[in-house]
């Protein structure tokens, strides 16, 4: 397991645990994250798992693909750091790992 820190709008930091292997989305879910409501159930078919992906953790995420970055295109405001918590796979590379929630979601 690895421990990924969700961040909302207002600051307040939700710290849980993931199973490797799993999505960051699937994570969110289970875990009761607010602003992560997942709809098409991680299809890749909408954006309500979109976050934004913290600055010193940005270069070490695997790339969006494209399907993933037109999808993007949906959500409330992307940004450089966007993505799709549904198309992020968790690795132990990611202990520790920094995602906001966006204050649209929430």
């Amino acid at each position: 397991m690895v421990t990924i820190n969700f961040v909302q709008p207002d600051g307040s930091v939700q710290k849980v645990n993931a199973v490797i292997g799993t999505t960051i989305m699937e994570t969110a879910v289970q875990n009761g994250v607010k602003g992560i409501d997942a709809d098409c159930g991680g299809a890749c078919a909408c954006a309500t798992c979109h976050v934004y992906i913290a600055e010193d953790w940005v270069e070490k995420v695997e790339s969006a693909s494209s399907m993933e970055t037109d999808m993007l295109e949906f959500a409330a405001m992307p940004a450089a750091a966007s993505r799709l918590s549904c198309q992020m796979k968790v690795t132990s590379d990611l202990e520790g790992l920094v995602v906001n929630v966006p204050s649209q979601q929430c």
